[in-house]
Order: structure tokens, then sequence, then C-alpha cells
């Protein structure tokens, strides 16, 4: 169904003048009327749907005809003297662009295809015209809606992008709550979550293991050398227990200096492995900041976390292996059960 415009006259070059609303000429509305079925028509009622198939054109006596275009564009209301579904009668069997109902009670002329031909044939150079300016209208009308497509084309992407930065912020945001900002290694609201989530069958001949690491001395390296040297030696023992970890492993930061890594290990041998190195890794370490002669070590406790046990389990044996190694100097590990 074309959005047409329906008075023109012929300019000087032969083009055809299109005039703004849709109002039939007298000539036109009479040669109309003489060749229709008049038909009555009362509020709410549907002259057709959109996508049927089109066999009449209508031309409106009396009352208002609402076309609904659907797919978010505006409704056309059309009043006495307009015409619409010129389409049907030009090519035949159209398919609506729109569905037509009546916005009041009224009287609409419906011209059919044969209806149509013989005034065709009667008034060539009048329907030549109308014709003309329907088709030039339709263009008019279809360049118009690809703007418009385009335009909320435009908009849908620009929701788009606003929706994947909505989500970006959101995903980062969850990161952070997540992650520690001192270190960037998981807290403990990500370690929780990990543990939620965790499946432990899944780990096949593996077993899955909790290493609990605390900074040696960590109250006099702030004391001796400011809390910027405490948060370097804070950062590069992460950077130690994060090199630790192996794929699917979880390194985090508990909070102060205590740290932890849940390893997946093979038995209790690689277990001690790990502790070994990671001890090692800490105490090779050399900050600038520090000074002499103080040096960063760490103290470990190990333990194996059995499934259907809980963190708090888990946490309680590994903290009491931990505080043997402190009790015995630090600098060291201690392997539990």
């Amino acid at each position: 169904m074309s959005l047409t415009d329906l008075s023109s006259t012929p300019s000087p070059s032969g083009q055809v003048d299109l005039l703004l609303g849709r109002a039939l000429s007298d000539e036109e509305l009479r040669l109309f009327a003489a060749a229709a079925r008049r038909q009555p028509v009362t509020a709410g009622e549907v002259l057709f749907r959109r996508g049927e198939a089109g066999q009449s054109m209508f031309v409106i006596e009396s009352g208002q005809i609402r076309l609904e275009f659907g797919d978010g564009l505006a409704d056309r209301v059309l009043g006495p003297s307009e015409y619409f579904g010129e389409l049907a009668v030009f090519i035949g069997q159209h398919s609506r662009m729109a569905g037509a109902v009546a916005e009041t009670g009224g009287v609409v002329h419906v011209v059919d295809q044969a209806a149509f031909e013989r005034l065709l044939g009667e008034q060539p150079g009048l329907l030549a015209r109308f014709m003309r300016r329907s088709f030039a209208y339709l263009v008019a009308s279809e360049t118009q809606l690809i703007l418009g497509l385009r335009r909320r084309n435009e908009d849908l992407m620009q929701t788009l992008d606003s929706l994947r930065q909505t989500r970006t912020e959101l995903s980062i945001a969850q990161q952070l709550v997540r992650t520690d900002e001192l270190t960037g290694l998981v807290n403990r609201r990500g370690l929780y979550r990990y543990i939620d989530e965790l499946d432990c069958e899944a780990l096949a001949e593996q077993h899955l293991a909790l290493l609990l690491i605390d900074l040696d001395d960590f109250k006099r390296i702030n004391d001796r050398n400011g809390h910027l040297a405490g948060d370097s030696a804070l950062r590069a023992v992460a950077e130690e227990v994060r090199r630790a970890a192996g794929p699917m492993e979880l390194p985090c930061r508990l909070g102060g200096d205590e740290f932890a890594l849940l390893a997946h290990v093979s038995d209790a041998g690689d277990l001690a492995n790990r502790a070994i190195r990671l001890v090692a890794a800490v105490r090779s370490l050399r900050l600038p900041i520090l000074r002499e002669p103080l040096r960063l070590s760490v103290s470990i406790g190990a333990c194996f976390c059995p499934p259907g046990e809980d963190w708090s389990s888990w946490y309680s044996r590994a903290d009491a292996l931990l505080y043997q190694a402190k009790v015995e100097g630090g600098d060291g590990w201690r392997l539990g059960d």
C-alpha cells in the first residue's frame, strides 16, 4: 500500500507535481464514485488486514479510515475524498502493506480491478495522470521508509553498543567485586564462588589441596620501610603465588599478608613439592625498596581437601599447619593429611 498524494497537475516540463494531502480532485472523485460499489462501514470494522492479497482500492465518502502499518511505524488516518489500497488495482493481487480499519462509521467506495480497467479505457488521460502521481508518491514514500528504517537501524546499533558497554561494565564490576585491588588476585568472595562451583568428582586422578601462605615478619617490613614497601612486598609474593598456580587452579589473597592456593595434586609428594618451590621462589626475591638485611620469606601450611568437607574445615587444618611453620621460625612449610 503506497502513501500516495492524491492531487496533482501537469507541470510545463511534463512532470507530475505532488501536492500535500491525499484528496482526489473533484473530477477523479466523481469518476471513481460512478464506477465503484458503495459500502457503509461501522467503527472498528476491518476492511482488510496487513499481508492479505488486495483486489480493490477504496475511496472514502464519509468517516475516517485508519491504516495500520505495524513494525513500529505510525498509523495514518484518512478522511473524505482520500483513497487507499490502489496498488491492488494497479498490479493485481498485491499483498497489503498495512491493515485498514474504520476509525468511525461512514461510507467507502470500493473500486475493483475490473472497474478500474474499464475507467482506464474510458478516461486514459485522467487515469494515467492519477497513476503517475500515485507511483511517484510511492517511490517518495518508499524512500522515506528506507530512510526511517536506516535511522531505526542506527538507533538499534547505538542501543546494542550501549548494551555491550553496559554488559562490559557489569562484567568489570563483577570482576572487581571478586578481585583484590592491590594484588589482582581473587579475593575471599571470588574464592567462595570458586568453591561453590567446584566439582571435586571431575578431578579424576587429581586431589584438591589447599596451600595457606603467610608472609613472614610483615609488620617489621612495614615498620622499617613504610607501607609502600609493604605493598610492594605483598604484590611480589602475590605474583609468585600466581606463577605457582596451574590451569584451573585458584591463587587468591585472603586479606592482609595471607594468601591461598587451591591446587590439584596427584599425591602428598606432589603437594610437598608445590610448597617447597613456592617457599624457594619467595626466598629468592630481592626488592630494592627494602632495607638490608630484610629478605622476603613465607610460611606455608598445606593439606588435602576431601570431598564432603567445607571450606572452614580445610582452612582450620591448613591454618594449624601454618602456625607450626611459623613457630619453627618461618621460611618453611608443613604438610598435613
